[in-house]
């Protein structure tokens, strides 16, 4: 049985932390940023968790399992 490859479109937006928490860039700030505020904008910065529910499967995109 051949080994699957890596998602390579979840290869660039997910990551795993050194303590093996999976991470994710924060979605709204692409376009569309002349009306946000300051604030939302700067809140929107860095990266977030990924929910529970879909962690096995980020996992499993990432290793190709």
């Amino acid at each position: 049985m051949p080994t699957m490859k890596t998602k390579k479109s979840a290869r660039g937006r997910i990551k795993m932390s050194a303590t093996g928490k999976v991470l994710r860039t924060q979605a709204g700030k692409s376009h569309l940023n002349g009306y946000k505020p300051r604030k939302r904008k700067r809140n929107l910065r860095g990266t977030t968790l990924v929910d529970k529910t879909f962690v096995k499967t980020a996992v499993r995109m990432l290793q190709g399992n």
